[in-house]
């Protein structure tokens, strides 16, 4: 069954969108949306909203107050079963709760069922994608590999080249790289920046909490604090030193490497 959307003008949108859990308000009244073409990084201090943002975006959770239309669709009114299967989700929590018994194959192949591990037997075509993809993201070797004794690094990639078989509409991004060494954060960022520059390329949402993550794919940036919006819109007219010290509370400088890479220090 497809899912065509409905304005695929809306890749993602939030529309006054607040959250509580008990007593504390964790976001409030958010409005940001994204559109064709536009790849989002999400900054922000630990507790600031972002991984929030993103369950309430997929509908493993639901606002207090608003509305949230992902790929033309209006949360509560789509087939959530239908709408993840376009969308790619990498994260270091995913990793820790996908099987470690799974060979690295069929991680992969789990990626179009929207599951974790396989429970159907997938058809030659999909087995052939699946380890052509696998070559594209430097995997072929350790296809045979169980998830669990994969490295982090080969792991994150795995979760990458998993969501690319979707050939999704939104990839999202959750701090993929975090406790990852810096080669293979290296390696994960050039595989991403060639999903973003490819035919059919996603929209990408990325959250971290280092702006030297952030690639020249990124062409937009949203900043978050206590669950506000402290800035958003292109990113270089946004990543800028009175915005990051709003954010973070620190007068932190910024400078901008040739490569198109930002550092941010304190002097």
């Amino acid at each position: 069954m497809s899912l065509a959307p409905s304005d695929p003008t809306k890749i993602l949108e939030l529309a006054d969108v607040s959250f509580r859990r008990g007593p504390n308000l964790l976001l409030n009244n958010l409005n940001w949306s994204i559109g064709p073409g536009e790849n989002w990084a999400l900054l922000g201090p630990n507790g600031a909203g972002k991984t929030l943002i993103l369950r309430l975006a997929t509908g493993y959770l639901w606002p207090t107050d608003g509305q949230i239309t992902v790929l033309g669709h209006l949360l509560g009114r789509v087939d959530l079963r239908l709408l993840r299967r376009r969308i790619g989700w990498v994260s270091q929590a995913l990793a820790d709760i996908t099987p470690s018994q799974v060979s690295l194959l069929d991680t992969i192949l789990s990626g179009p069922l929207a599951s974790l591990g396989l429970y159907e037997d997938p058809e030659e075509p999909m087995i052939a994608a699946a380890r052509l993809t696998a070559e594209e993201f430097g995997l072929t070797r350790i296809l045979d590999r169980p998830f669990g004794l994969l490295s982090s690094g080969e792991r994150q990639r795995a979760l990458l080249a998993r969501a690319a078989l979707t050939k999704p509409s939104l990839l999202i991004l959750d701090e993929p790289i975090s406790n990852l060494d810096m080669g293979a954060k290296e390696k994960f960022l050039s595989l991403v920046k060639r999903m973003a520059t490819g035919p059919q390329a996603p929209s990408i949402i990325l959250t971290t909490h280092s702006i030297q993550e952030i690639g020249p794919f990124i062409t937009h940036v949203i900043l978050l604090k206590n669950g506000q919006i402290v800035a958003k819109g292109p990113l270089e007219a946004t990543l800028t030193q009175a915005n990051l010290a709003l954010t973070y509370d620190l007068p932190l400088k910024i400078e901008k490497t040739p490569q198109g890479r930002y550092l941010a220090y304190l002097e």
